[in-house]
């Protein structure tokens, strides 16, 4: 059973997700809460396998809230936004969360991601994700993070991260470089420890940052 959190300050909102998710036989809500003060608590408290994350409320919003319950416990960020290109969505994403979805993402696309997210993926694809960064970096912002921390990775590991960052999956990468997905995954994993990063989605905003791919690369 796929235990879930509700995070939305629109009670309407909350019934519609609750309604949804309460269909599932494989889901529960557990808990809802309209702020992320209260998320944050609520979520300590359940431990929750995912927390489905409205990013713009009152008193702590949903960024910080993310980065709190991402430090604190292993429950999963899923982030709901209003908007396609939201700058808080993309902060959500630095912050920890596996990914985001629209507010008006069908039913079962929502369940999915779901499903998806408490498997330990993230739902976000990669492009969705250089347009984010593409719009809120920009070409000439230059990079956010030392680039020297990419030095812990051999440069196979260097390439593979490249691919990841321009949304080509295993599969691809394996075609690429003409290596077998399992040693393509082996990199991805040890991509992923070496830079203490949650998942691909997190690996593409990090090669952004660091300048390792720049906007309009792809």
């Amino acid at each position: 059973m796929i235990r879930v959190v509700l995070v939305d300050d629109q009670e309407l909102m909350r019934v519609g997700f609750r309604m949804v998710l309460g269909a599932q036989e494989d889901m529960e809500v557990v808990g809802e809460a309209g702020n992320g003060r209260d998320a944050v608590e609520l979520i300590e408290r359940l431990r929750p396998d995912v927390a489905l994350m409205d990013v713009r409320m009152p008193v702590l919003d949903g960024v910080e809230a993310t980065k709190l319950i991402t430090e604190r416990t292993a429950t999963r960020v899923l982030v709901m936004t209003t908007f396609d290109l939201d700058e808080y969505a993309l902060s959500a994403l630095r912050s920890g969360a596996s990914g985001f979805l629209l507010k008006d993402t069908p039913p079962d696309h929502l369940v999915s991601a779901l499903r998806s997210v408490a498997s330990g993926d993230a739902v976000v694809s990669p492009s969705v994700t250089r347009r984010l960064l593409d719009r809120f970096l920009g070409s000439g912002s230059g990079q956010l993070r030392d680039a020297s921390m990419l030095d812990v990775l051999t440069e196979r590991e260097r390439e593979v991260l490249v691919l990841i960052a321009h949304g080509l999956s295993n599969t691809e990468i394996a075609r690429k470089l003409f290596l077998s997905e399992a040693t393509v995954k082996t990199h991805v994993g040890r991509v992923l420890a070496k830079l203490d990063l949650r998942d691909r989605v997190q690996a593409v905003v990090l090669a952004y940052e660091t300048g390792l791919v720049r906007p309009g690369d792809m």
